[in-house]
């Protein structure tokens, strides 16, 4: 797969059979996690979309494979469960005996200002949300954290600053009170390993 503005490739477990998801543009599409274990033992658990002309190749639920494609985003406006939805788009899926990876390239505009702060452990963090253009004139909104001496840098930017994040999705679960209730929700986020303005 020739690589874009808005690249990503997982290695992991297929936790489960694609179900449909949706229909679009004469398509269905289905969905399924991944599970993809991170170098500490932790596992990141990933919304993976594919159209149904991928799910003539041979995988299953159990199988090691290997997801190549894009990072999307959309406003959910159902009220129930998060506000913004990340997934990922597959461009191409196959079994594969290659260890988990979680590689990430993404080249976008910064369309909020980055927000730095001190975590309560004393660790430097800072929130970036990067708008990456598709083909077709939409755009996908990624919510982006930086560590330590990047956060720094990336605290001195200004909106619509061009910049290119490599790194990993990962995902992270949390506990939201509504009302009389926590409710667990899970958030996704590409965690930076090198950033540059371009």
């Amino acid at each position: 797969m020739d690589k874009t503005n808005n690249y990503i490739k997982l290695c992991g477990e297929m936790v489960s059979k694609p179900e449909y998801s949706h229909s679009g543009k004469f398509e269905k599409f289905y969905t399924f996690p991944l599970s993809v274990l991170r170098l500490s033992g932790a596992a990141d658990r990933i919304n993976i979309i594919l159209r149904e002309e991928l799910l003539q190749k041979e995988i299953g639920d159990g199988d090691h494979i290997c997801v190549e494609g894009e990072i999307h985003s959309f406003n959910n406006k159902s009220g129930v469960g998060n506000k913004l939805v990340i997934t990922v788009l597959a461009r191409d899926i196959y079994v594969t005996d290659e260890g988990d990876l979680n590689q990430v390239e993404l080249y976008g505009t910064l369309c909020k200002k980055p927000n730095f702060r001190v975590t309560p452990m004393g660790r430097e963090i800072c929130d970036m949300m990067l708008a990456v253009n598709r083909k077709y004139g939409k755009s996908d909104y990624l919510p982006c954290i930086a560590w330590g001496r990047l956060a720094k840098i990336a605290s001195q930017w200004d909106v619509g600053k061009e910049i290119h994040i490599s790194g990993r999705l990962q995902s992270r679960c949390y506990i939201k009170t509504e009302g009389d209730q926590q409710i667990e929700k899970t958030a996704f986020e590409i965690s930076a390993a090198f950033i540059e303005e371009t």
